[in-house]
């Protein structure tokens, strides 16, 4: 066997977490002393390495950390102790676990934290830290399919707009950034990182950089959309103080906005609006892919528009064209200056059809796990 080289301990950032058994991660890190400790640091510094994203390397952090401190409550602080059934004890009491409101952890965040555990154990063994992978037969959870929980009608979306109707600095940029995400679909961080750049009047689409999975893609700007943009640039954003010149969207304070201020605004217009749902920003991203759905859109093209490479449960998706996509965001998009007398012409020459059930339920029970992921307060 391979010697398992030393691994010194380093000191590791705190970072909370919903479960009471990682209130030490509040503070010093009582537990980052432990050789188990020690490899999961090591692990997400492979996987930083290896590209993975940032939110990914964290959230596996967190979920091994979790587990970490279930077993040092055992007397487990080594990886090579750990065993095939007391991994199903962990899933056992990650089953049974209740939150401070008495709600247990949902099938797709025990999945998640189980996932975490089989990526780690599968690197252990690789790497000749550990004699044989522990989790190589652990089954994880099944993850039941289910209808989207919360969807905003046109109605309750042109509400939540029609709140940021100001014409000081704040509510343009407001504005502009609602349509914005309502057009476009993007996810709140992938709206936050946008630059000045990022958008192109011309063409009218946007250019999305490294967004979910490090993957660039180009997604169309609805003629409305665009208008409030082009108000919010040459009117309201000479007024802010801006620290950053690059960033399209910026604070009161000049500052760049991040992902949890683009949710703090939509709840704000949400609350103004009188209407209440649980989530924020991705409500509109949700919002913007039923609505064209119920236009008629074809389902590859909104996995084209929202960044989904594939969906686990279909294998539809097919490259598709930003002009094709455009096409058919114009045609099925509610949220435009005019609406249209006649369909503009489809690819093909085809008319717009009702996407297939199957395919459009799955795309939405796709967008209903982002949004408990986009509920994570560290995102």
């Amino acid at each position: 066997m391979k010697r398992r080289p030393s691994l010194a301990p380093r000191k590791v950032q705190p970072r909370g977490s919903g479960f009471k058994s990682l209130a030490h991660e509040r503070g010093d890190d009582p537990l980052g002393h432990l050789l188990m400790a020690r490899y999961v640091d090591a692990h997400c510094e492979w996987l930083a390495v290896t590209g993975y994203a940032e939110d990914t390397v964290r959230t596996r952090r967190r979920a091994l950390r979790t587990f970490v401190a279930w077993a040092h409550e055992r007397g487990l602080t080594d990886p090579r102790e750990i065993t095939k059934p007391i991994l199903e004890r962990y899933q056992r009491h990650l089953y049974y676990y209740r939150k401070e409101d008495g709600s247990p952890l949902v099938p797709g965040t025990q999945v998640n934290l189980l996932r975490a555990l089989k990526t780690f154990f599968k690197w252990a063994t690789r790497e000749n830290h550990i004699l044989y992978n522990p989790a190589s037969e652990l089954d994880t959870p099944r993850v039941h399919r289910r209808l989207p929980r919360h969807i905003l009608t046109v109605a309750e979306v042109a509400a939540i707009l029609n709140e940021a109707h100001g014409a000081d600095a704040a509510s343009l940029r407001d504005r502009a950034l609602l349509e914005l995400l309502y057009s476009t679909g993007l996810r709140r961080k992938e709206a936050a990182n946008l630059t000045r750049g990022s958008i192109d009047f011309i063409r009218q689409v946007v250019f999305v950089k490294e967004g979910k999975g490090g993957r660039d893609r180009v997604v169309p700007l609805g003629s409305r959309a665009a208008a409030w943009l082009e108000k919010y640039l040459y009117e309201a954003r000479p007024q802010l103080t801006v620290h950053d010149a690059t960033a399209l969207f910026v604070t009161d304070y000049g500052d760049p906005i991040s992902g949890p201020y683009v949710a703090t605004r939509v709840k704000r217009a949400m609350a103004l609006a009188g209407i209440e749902r649980p989530g924020a920003a991705h409500l509109l991203r949700h919002a913007c892919a039923t609505h064209m759905l119920e236009g008629g859109a074809d389902i590859r093209f909104i996995q084209a528009l929202l960044g989904h490479a594939n969906l686990n449960t279909t294998e539809i998706y097919t490259h598709v064209s930003i002009e094709q996509l455009k096409i058919i965001h114009a045609a099925t998009h509610p949220a435009r200056l005019q609406r249209r007398q006649a369909t503009p012409a489809q690819p093909d020459g085809a008319s717009p059809r009702l996407p297939d059930s199957n395919a459009a339920q799955a795309l939405l029970e796709v967008l209903d796990d982002e949004a408990d992921q986009d509920a994570d307060p560290s995102r």
